[in-house]
């Protein structure tokens, strides 16, 4: 079974949702960023999404923005996050999505993209700007090698729009609960809750809500209607401050702490 639907079983089994943080890979560096993977595995992580870096991030904001142009300044490549993502699944074995655009996958080979990943222990891929005919081929392809391509919807999705994607969906929906970049907020969007009821008229895959989440009310309020919350932005500005790799880890194990509430 592939790790990301047995996830998503447990918790609804213990009746207790998700949490999914986010990280660029290779910011500050590689190396580290393998640590901070594992202690985000270790904190009690139920997915973790791999970023990789690229020079044209159009759905991110100014935070991750930076993170993967310092990844690119280190020279980190897809195969990089690949290996980095096989050295984690020597480790630990938590979910792992990778968060990607379209042209660093074409760039490399869709089909090579699609066994490397496998072999790499990758359960999910999250294509932001691939749709239609184009997301069928990848999705195809990943299915072949037992890896589901996570589907975004937003706020603007019509109905219509929504039905199609629910209908070719597998592993999880990823809900933006707001129209516009990544970034942390200091309010939650009123129409994350409205989108999560208007995808579950369309399909029972849990849902994971992303965008703006930066406090522990945010995940709580996110708790109450989807099924995990997505955590990037927080954890990425803390990797940023930090003067050093190891003051990097230590960051993002207090904010983690500090964001994650008490589960049953």
């Amino acid at each position: 079974m592939n790790r990301i639907k047995a996830k998503f079983d447990d918790l609804r089994a213990k009746s207790t949702k998700g949490f999914i943080p986010f990280i660029t890979a290779g910011d500050p560096d590689i190396e580290t960023s393998l640590l901070i993977c594992q202690k985000l595995a270790d904190l009690g992580a139920d997915v973790i999404e791999f970023g990789v870096p690229f020079s044209d991030p159009m759905a991110d904001g100014p935070t991750i923005q930076r993170s993967s142009m310092r990844s690119l300044e280190n020279g980190t490549t897809l195969s990089d996050v690949l290996m980095m993502a096989k050295r984690f699944r020597g480790s630990r074995d938590t979910p792992v999505v990778i968060f990607t655009y379209f042209n660093p996958v074409l760039r490399f080979g869709i089909d090579r993209f699609a066994r490397t990943a496998s072999e790499a222990g990758i359960d999910g891929v999250l294509l932001t700007d691939v749709i239609g005919d184009e997301a069928d081929e990848v999705s195809q392809k990943l299915t072949e090698y037992g890896i589901d391509l996570i589907s975004l919807a937003a706020p603007t999705t019509t109905d219509e729009r929504l039905h199609t994607i629910c209908a070719n969906a597998r592993g999880f929906i990823y809900a933006v609960s707001r129209a516009g970049v990544t970034g942390a907020r200091v309010e939650m969007a009123a129409n994350a809750e409205e989108l999560c009821r208007r995808i579950r008229n369309f399909t029972d895959l849990p849902i994971a809500v992303g965008f703006g989440i930066s406090t522990m009310q945010h995940v709580e309020s996110v708790w109450q209607y989807g099924d995990a919350a997505v955590v990037g932005s927080a954890i990425v500005a803390e990797i940023e401050a930090s003067p050093s790799p190891l003051d990097a880890l230590k960051s993002v194990e207090a904010i983690v702490t500090h964001l994650l509430p008490q589960r049953s």
